[in-house]
């Protein structure tokens, strides 16, 4: 860290005050830099070498000089200008054109999901747990409107922006015809809930306050006790959010003129809440078949029981597993990821639940029931809502997703080999997925930039020159190549993997530039070959760590079982894979895949096999990782910690373990 660097924070610490508030860093954080054109162009040609003949490397190299020459200087001198008066030179483009005005269905493509606890449900009491989360959930809202909540940290000394935090509760996106716009509330004191192809709206408040988790339960449950059937294409209304945004800007013109005080109720709400019919979670009868299908249930459903325009949803199954579905545009998964987490330790350990697993206290019986939402649906919304259905069961019939805990070692092991965690998975994931398809690809690999003012992501390029060595020297059939060799091979793919993953968050990544680039010149109306082509390219492996950001609210080495268990997103080819990982305390990573099964390249369950070998080919490189026991994938041997190896580890104690008595 240079001298100015180190005063500067020095400085921001003092004005900041003992006690900074979520949004006390804010004017005081830099703006995020505009790179070299020069640099970015030479990123660029470095990434793409090792995915390009010599061929088509040569001739994009032809097109980037030629960019250089004739463009570059002009489109730069845009942006440096709009950086100058512009919170953020990218931020804004990057959520209209990237998100805004994708015209594709949300459901997939764009929203993620979040899940529970892997191997505990607290309580199996479906309204109980809505109750005790959606009370913890509002708790969280308290705090951010009060700016409660810490500001991050990062290493704990540099702060991180906190702008995105602003639009997590009362905000929807409302679709139009060229561009969807997102619409924020000062406050909402309800939530919208479905329920059997119904849909209710249900006070948060009363004179007195935020309700009780016990009269949350109340209302939860009167919901689940009623009767009466849903109206005709009612079931199936919020399919219209899973359709492309064209067709639903267009048909959500009629639905606002009939059924205006309905829509409102929905999108005016804090949050949506799915209280679903089935169960979802580990199954001890098959426990990978059904962490799968808790997976899909939470990123696509069933096409037609999540309203994806809302910022989130919270699910809630029969069983009481809980999980999120969360739209992406207003913020990403660090934002979502940091609610959850405080939702998840709150609801379980500091509000907890009574013996017959009941949220605490007694019910108010004289709070007003739930209201029923009345859709006055005309005629010619009918064909719209069964034509999006369709769509919507086709996209979510085709989703592959697959979840596994991978527990033969986890962050302890890698920190003993001194090595960065997330660049030891990043490295066995391209020697995963070469196995699998036989070939490099470009690898997408997100990272944040908020340590600038309202900075959002930016792409680290995992698939190098370096990565590609040392998977070609792991796959060399001649053993020409011994592990010390690869070992050394490993130990510089990960050397210049730390390069770019810092590059990238201080501002000096390729990616995003290339981006506001293209942007300028279509403003513009300049013809750039290197940039269409940049624009083009093709992302057949996206990747993504999920962090633990609030460790004090967990105990994960007296009850490591209490923790997320992450979350993941949609493939973003069509032949492609999307791979997240979140590593469960020191000893565990879970892994979430997703694909296409129209796709005849790939496979979420054969990349499940390779990562879990090549994870382990990786580890055995080390003294320590020639120890580990290796082939018992899905065979049932005993592994680590006393979980069974294979693609599910089994809790001993079964899908319920007994609740901590402290509060952490």
């Amino acid at each position: 860290m240079s001298s100015p660097t180190k005063t500067w924070l020095a400085l921001v610490r003092i004005f900041s005050g003992r006690h900074p508030m979520l949004f006390s860093y804010q004017r005081s954080l830099p703006r995020q830099p505009v790179p070299s054109v020069q640099d970015t162009v030479h990123k660029y040609l470095e990434s793409v070498r090792p995915v390009l003949s010599d061929e088509d490397f040569d001739w994009t190299a032809v097109l980037a000089q030629e960019f250089l020459r004739l463009q570059a200087s002009l489109l730069q001198w845009y942006l440096q200008l709009k950086s100058w008066w512009a919170s953020n030179y990218v931020t804004d483009w990057w959520e209209e054109f990237v998100y805004l005005r994708s015209r594709n269905s949300l459901m997939v493509n764009s929203n993620y999901y979040m899940m529970d606890f892997l191997y505990v449900t607290p309580t199996p009491v479906q309204a109980a747990r809505a109750g005790n989360a959606v009370h913890a959930l509002l708790l969280y809202r308290h705090h951010l409107n009060r700016q409660e909540i810490l500001p991050t940290l990062l290493m704990g000394v540099r702060p991180l922006c906190s702008a995105q935090y602003e639009k997590i509760f009362n905000t929807t996106r409302i679709p139009g015809v060229q561009k969807d716009h997102i619409r924020h509330l000062r406050d909402s004191r309800h939530v919208a809930v479905f329920h059997r192809g119904r849909f209710f709206r249900v006070g948060t408040h009363s004179q007195s306050g935020l309700l009780s988790p016990r009269d949350l339960e109340q209302q939860f449950q009167r919901i689940l006790d009623d009767p009466s059937p849903a109206c005709p294409h009612e079931e199936h209304l919020a399919a219209l959010t899973a359709a492309p945004r064209d067709t639903w800007a267009q048909v959500r013109r009629s639905l606002k003129s009939q059924a205006e005080d309905a829509l409102e109720a929905v999108e005016g709400a804090a949050f949506f809440v799915s209280l679903d019919s089935e169960p979802a979670g580990l199954a001890r009868e098959d426990p990978a078949a059904s962490l799968d299908a808790y997976a899909h249930a939470l990123l696509a459903g069933r096409g037609h029981d999540r309203w994806y325009d809302k910022s989130f949803t919270l699910i809630v199954f029969s069983n009481g597993k809980l999980g999120l579905s969360v739209e992406h545009s207003w913020a990403d998964c660090p934002i979502s990821g940091h609610m959850w987490e405080f939702t998840l330790a709150t609801e379980c350990f500091q509000l907890g639940y009574s013996v017959d697993g009941h949220c605490k206290g007694h019910p108010d019986p004289s709070l007003p029931r739930p209201q029923r939402l009345h859709w006055d649906l005309p005629e010619k919304i009918h064909l719209s809502i069964s034509l999006a259905l369709r769509g919507a069961k086709t996209l979510s019939g085709d989703v592959d997703c697959h979840v596994f805990p991978f527990s033969h070692f986890g962050k302890s092991f890698i920190k003993r080999c001194h090595l960065s965690s997330d660049s030891f998975i990043q490295m066995a994931l391209q020697l995963a997925h070469f196995r699998d398809r036989g070939q490099f690809c470009l690898t997408y690999e997100s990272t944040m930039t908020r340590l600038f003012l309202e900075g959002r992501t930016e792409t680290v390029r995992s698939c190098t020159r370096e990565a590609c060595s040392f998977v070609r020297a792991m796959e060399d059939k001649e053993k020409t190549v011994g592990d010390s060799q690869c070992l050394a091979l490993f130990r510089l793919a990960v050397d210049k993997h730390q390069a770019l993953l810092k590059a990238a968050m201080s501002g000096q990544g390729a990616d995003r530039h290339l981006f506001a680039l293209c942007i300028v010149a279509q403003f513009l109306h300049l013809q750039s070959p290197f940039l269409d082509q940049v624009h083009s390219e093709q992302w057949q492996l996206a990747t993504s760590q999920i962090p633990v950001q609030q460790t004090h609210l967990f105990d994960v080495h007296n009850y490591p079982d209490y923790v997320s268990s992450g979350g993941g997103f949609g493939p973003i080819d069509d032949h492609g894979y999307g791979v997240s990982y979140i590593f469960m305390g020191d000893e565990m990573i879970t892994f979430h895949i997703s694909s296409k099964k129209s796709s005849t390249k790939t496979d979420s369950h054969r990349l499940g096999q390779h990562i879990e070998d090549a994870l382990l080919d990786v580890a055995s490189l080390f003294q320590e990782g020639k120890r580990l026991k290796r082939g018992c994938r899905g065979r049932g041997e005993e592994g680590p910690r006393g979980y069974r190896c294979g693609p599910l580890p089994c809790h001993p104690r079964g899908s319920m373990a007994p609740m901590p008595s402290t509060n952490f």
